[in-house]
């Protein structure tokens, strides 16, 4: 509007209740019930209503109840030590470093998507629950990291359900100036802007900075005056669907990203990408070292790739973002030559095949080619993803491709009950929210009390059914429904009845509608008139998945079938405050992907510590997490060529599991109504899943496994002016060179050999390596047993040693094959690249390989 002058009203407190815009400010609350209940205090109502958002509760506060609260001298009191204690957690941590500090070692954690708490709704689902938890245990560890993403005007949208079941997308406008949310300021007061290059014009944006307890998220916001209103619509929604769009966020979260840390000089050595979505940070990084110093596209690539971390979520190809080459040429026409490589290199970068000019451009790719170190995110995702990206690594078994795992994990305390928690704090006392991956600690389970355990849950269970009342309520009277049936909701669930739960994306591959395959069978298991089951359901369809959307007006056409009618029940909107409710009551936590499709999943690791079983196909955590004292399984761990099948066999297996163990087990009480196996099962699950499956022992792996060995390979590259970056990069191009000259020239002993168990097999190898030496090589026997089809399985590996030189580049190796078992044995020699810093997963080095 012209003529149109801005300005800002900020937060005026009185001097004594100053510490409410502190507290309100860092997103501790979201998992510190002290600072909740102190919320909650200055009016319970206000804080419902704002959605859990105390800087949207003080704005609105009356100012007769702020002179209240600033002469109540109980709450005073209570404030000051609530506020004593969270400025305690900020300054003196309860981990001093789980690792030996080092200078200068800062992580910056990329996602596209931040899952923190109620009133920041900037996520779409899992991937932004766990980056979320991700950053919450970051800081209860002390661990030194920045998160970085984008703050979305109208983020995901808000699902609405017809009464017919379809679903519709409403997008809410984001209020940032009443979120917890800081605008980063220049000296001058001014807003820090950065810029990004769309297809050649100035894309800006601002910087704004969420504070979680110790650590800080910094969000990129385009949508303001300085940009036209195509650019300004580059962070109006969370994965646009426009392919275009979509490229222009992922421009603005890499490379954008990347400048905003600068500018604000913050200066991390470890890069870590979640998912792919920001992979063009890797050549922001490459552009930055070169405009710095001047070193080559290969020196800078080599030392980026070193501290580079990439997560990888996806194990469905259609996830992956792959975009047209036409597009990436017009966006990066100008940015390739400041990174000394041609349109046809840079493009290379993010195919399969770089030779191929009609493949996409897929940013997965780019990430991998762009980072030393991967991970899948569990350990079956680690042999799907290998087998999905094995094409980058061609020369190399599958089993070899250089991708580990780090299984996810949740932030215990921000999913635990408050009635729960308070139950574990008298029990395990203190150190199960601030050192969850004790295995010690979570012992102490087996010591509460059958009937305090029970009662909790029943609670639990019981504010569930009234919630789900409630939202049912909002649900009908928002469709115009009659008032008769409005008040049938009062009959909908039982608070005393065993309560399943499926609660989570919706998309075909999960199979919500897996248990209502024979409508008839589960119809029968649900009414039984002395042990009832219940099943209550929640998930949003992607606005453009057809098919999923299909799914939920099935789900709904059984809602209103008569034998579901009052047994049943589907929460629209899933959101983290769905989630809580949903986690904190179930019985059981129910999960049906059709293996191998779930990456991990990590919604029943919520529900567990929460005293939920788990009941699940052998996929995702559940693969390793399985134990029969624990849970149940669905199935029988198999992969089908025929979904149809696997869905017969599996459906059958959860109908039996729920007749004749999970039902039965849950009725089964004792002359003082408790069931008390159950309770046992409860308490081995909490026990044994609660420490390993959680965000803190997630984070040490990160740090001792990818964290620390990035930092060191970087430290090598880039002292004295990124020598060691130029000097390997001299190295690369004399192996490309001279690759070509290497062979195995004969390898003793040959034909079918008898060792006896317990001895050695000597064997020795002649190899050509013509300019090349020795230590410029590894050469490794790869032996295992062989399969009567005479295909070696998985092997184990030997290094060989170089024993003597017959001249023209000939070099004499020796290695010993340790004999323990007996049986047909087989081996092979395998011959690459070798370099002290560099990162083993390069991805050249699956396509430099020599076997012999």
């Amino acid at each position: 509007m012209n003529g149109l002058h801005i300005f800002t009203v900020s937060l005026r407190l009185p001097e004594n209740l100053k510490p409410l815009e502190e507290l309100a400010y860092n997103l501790l609350f979201a998992w510190n019930y002290e600072i909740i209940s102190l919320f909650r205090r200055l009016d319970r109502q206000l804080w419902e209503e704002t959605n859990h958002n105390p800087v949207l509760l003080l704005s609105q506060l009356p100012q007769e109840r702020i002179e209240e609260l600033s002469k109540d001298e109980a709450f005073l009191a209570y404030m000051q030590q609530v506020y004593a204690r969270f400025k305690a957690y900020l300054t003196t941590p309860h981990f001093a470093p789980f690792f030996i500090p080092e200078k200068d070692f800062l992580i910056a954690y990329f996602s596209a998507e931040f899952a923190l708490t109620d009133c920041l709704p900037l996520y779409s689902g899992g991937l932004g629950v766990l980056a979320g938890d991700h950053l919450k245990s970051a800081s209860d560890l002390n661990l030194p990291i920045v998160g970085v993403g984008l703050l979305y005007q109208h983020g995901y949208f808000h699902q609405r359900l017809a009464a017919d079941g379809r679903q519709e997308e409403v997008y809410p406008e984001n209020d940032f100036y009443h979120m917890p949310l800081r605008l980063e300021k220049d000296e001058n007061g001014n807003p820090i802007l950065i810029d990004v290059d769309f297809k050649g014009e100035k894309a800006y944006a601002q910087i704004w900075r969420v504070d979680i307890g110790r650590v800080r998220l910094y969000l990129l916001d385009a949508n303001i005056p300085q940009n036209p209103s195509h650019i300004q619509a580059v962070t109006f929604r969370l994965y646009d669907a426009d392919r275009e769009t979509r490229l222009r966020q992922e421009i603005l979260l890499g490379v954008g990203g990347v400048r905003a840390l600068y500018r604000l000089g913050i200066k991390p050595t470890v890069f870590h990408m979640n998912e792919g979505h920001s992979a063009f940070a890797g050549l922001e990084r490459i552009r930055i070292l070169r405009q710095q110093t001047g070193i080559s596209f290969d020196a800078a690539h080599l030392a980026v790739l070193a501290s580079n971390v990439f997560t990888t979520h996806t194990s469905v190809p259609a996830g992956i973002d792959i975009f047209d080459p036409g597009l990436i040429e017009a966006y990066f026409a100008n940015y390739a030559p400041e990174l000394g490589i041609s349109m046809p290199v840079l493009l290379g970068l993010g195919r399969k095949n770089p030779s191929d000019p009609h493949e996409p451009f897929c940013m997965n790719i780019l990430a991998m080619k762009l980072s030393g170190h991967i991970n899948a995110v569990s350990k079956l995702h680690t042999g799907v993803s290998q087998r999905l990206w094995h094409v980058l690594w061609p020369s190399v078994p599958q089993e070899d491709v250089p991708i580990r795992y780090v299984t996810n994990g949740v932030h215990v305390p921000s999913w635990v009950s408050k009635d729960m928690a308070q139950v574990y704090d008298r029990y395990l006392g203190p150190h199960w929210y601030e050192d969850p991956d004790n295995e010690k600690v979570w012992s102490r389970v087996m010591e509460i009390p059958d009937e305090e355990l029970w009662g909790t849950h029943e609670r639990r269970r019981e504010r569930l059914v009234a919630f789900c009342r409630r939202r049912l309520q909002k649900q009908l009277i928002r469709r115009g429904a009659p008032h008769s049936e409005i008040m049938k909701v009062n009959q909908i669930l039982n608070p005393e009845a065993l309560t399943l739960v499926w609660a989570r994306r919706i998309v075909t591959y999960k199979r919500p509608t897996l248990i209502f395959r024979d409508p008839d069978r589960l119809a029968k298991i649900l009414n039984n008139p002395t042990r009832p089951v219940q099943i209550i359901m929640a998930g949003k369809a992607h606005p453009a998945d057809e098919p999923a959307k299909e799914l939920i007006k099935q789900i709904i056409a059984f809602a209103k079938d008569e034998r579901f009618r009052y047994r049943f029940a589907f929460i629209e909107d899933y959101d983290l405050e769905v989630a809580r409710y949903l986690v904190e009551g179930a019985d059981v936590w129910l999960n049906t992907p059709r293996k191998p499709n779930e990456a991990c999943g990590t919604s029943g690791m919520k529900a567990v510590a929460n005293g939920a079983l788990h009941v699940s196909t052998d996929d995702g955590w559940w693969a390793e997490a399985y134990r029969p004292e624990l849970g149940w399984r669905i199935g029988f761990g198999d992969e089908y060529d025929n979904p149809e099948h696997q869905d017969e066999v599996e459906s059958n297996h959860l109908y039996n599991l729920l007749e004749h163990e999970i039902v039965p087990l849950f009725y089964d009480r004792g002359p003082d109504g408790l069931p008390k196996a159950w309770i046992q099962k409860m308490k081995m699950s909490m026990r044994y899943l609660c420490p390993q499956f959680n965000a803190h022992r997630m984070l040490e792996e990160y740090v001792k496994d990818f964290y620390l060995p990035a930092f060191g390979y970087w430290q090598k590259l880039d002292s004295d002016g990124f020598k060691g970056a130029q000097e390997l990069a001299s190295w690369k191009n004399r192996i490309m060179t001279n690759w070509n000259q290497v062979a195995v020239l004969k390898v003793e002993p040959t034909g079918d050999i008898e060792v006896p168990a317990g001895s050695e097999l000597e064997v020795k190898a002649w190899v050509k390596l013509g300019e090349l030496k020795p230590e410029e090589v590894n050469i490794e026997i790869c032996y295992g047993c062989i399969s009567f089809s005479g295909e070696m399985k998985k092997s184990e590996k030997v290094k060989m040693q170089a024993v003597g030189e017959e001249g023209q580049g000939v070099y004499i190796f020796q290695g010993k094959i340790p004999c323990q078992e007996t049986g047909r044995f087989g081996y092979m020699l395998k011959v690459y690249p070798y370099h002290p810093h560099l990162v083993p997963s390069y991805y050249l080095l699956g396509v430099l390989v020599k076997w012999g």
